[in-house]
């Protein structure tokens, strides 16, 4: 079993983080170093625009702290990796840069409270791939939902958001879901389903974790894949 327990408040059904503690147990059923950081390398491909059939290879690598909601996703796309992309969430701040040749920039999304929600929303939904971060993470809310899964959320007021994961038979993270993710962050939000699905579980390094996802876009009532990815390696370093 895990080396600690979630934290006790006050205000949080026991019952909740009594399941989410026995999530954290299943996916990592060994002992958990503190504030460790993960880093990722990832495969997959990407669509250049929703309604439209075509894709981008990339590949990736990406960091998520394991005590604190930040991560940052570094993509590169196109012949030799020539197109950069840093998808980030550092102390509340997103970030959603595209570079030509890691210098010139291409596009420079601005820092808005939408483009904070919409990656703290994506911290949430990738705990599958930092399942330490079940356990060590105090920022963390969990609720159980009226099917059985977890909702779990973070930040306070205007920036809290939330995400639903839904277990399979194994009781792991299977699927991923929040109502209401922004596509922009600028005006028009236009937040909208949002979607993620986890497979091919496999036991690495002392924890159960998927080695393939996909996501998507729920619009005008049809679930539009636009990401997919494997990973292509994985470990933990210490945060200090």
């Amino acid at each position: 079993m895990p080396s600690k327990q979630l934290p006790r408040h006050p205000d949080l059904p026991s019952v909740a983080l009594d399941l989410a503690t026995r999530l954290g147990a299943r996916a990592l059923p060994g002992p958990s170093p503190d504030g460790s950081i993960v880093t990722l390398t990832q495969t997959g491909r990407m669509k250049r625009a929703l309604g439209k059939d075509a894709w981008m290879s990339f590949t990736a690598s990406q960091t998520i702290a394991t005590a604190a909601s930040n991560f940052a996703w570094t993509a590169k796309f196109g012949p030799l990796g020539i197109i950069s992309v840093c998808d980030a969430l550092k102390d509340g701040i997103g970030q959603l840069d595209v570079t030509a040749l890691g210098l010139i920039p291409i596009a420079r999304t601005e820092r808005t409270a939408a483009l904070a929600r919409g990656e703290a929303m994506r911290y949430l939904a990738e705990l599958p791939w930092a399942p330490d971060a079940i356990l060590e993470n105090s920022e963390l809310r969990w609720r159980e939902n009226s099917s059985g899964g977890l909702i779990v959320g973070v930040g306070e007021g205007p920036s809290a958001v939330e995400v639903s994961f839904g277990l399979d038979s194994d009781g792991r993270i299977a699927t991923a879901f929040a109502p209401d993710r922004p596509r922009s962050a600028v005006d028009p939000i236009l937040p909208t389903p949002w979607r993620g699905r986890f497979s091919d579980y496999r036991f690495h390094l002392g924890r159960w974790m998927p080695f393939a996802g996909e996501v998507a876009w729920e619009i005008d009532g049809r679930a539009e894949v636009y990401w997919q990815g494997r990973l292509e390696s994985w470990s933990t370093v210490s945060a200090g």
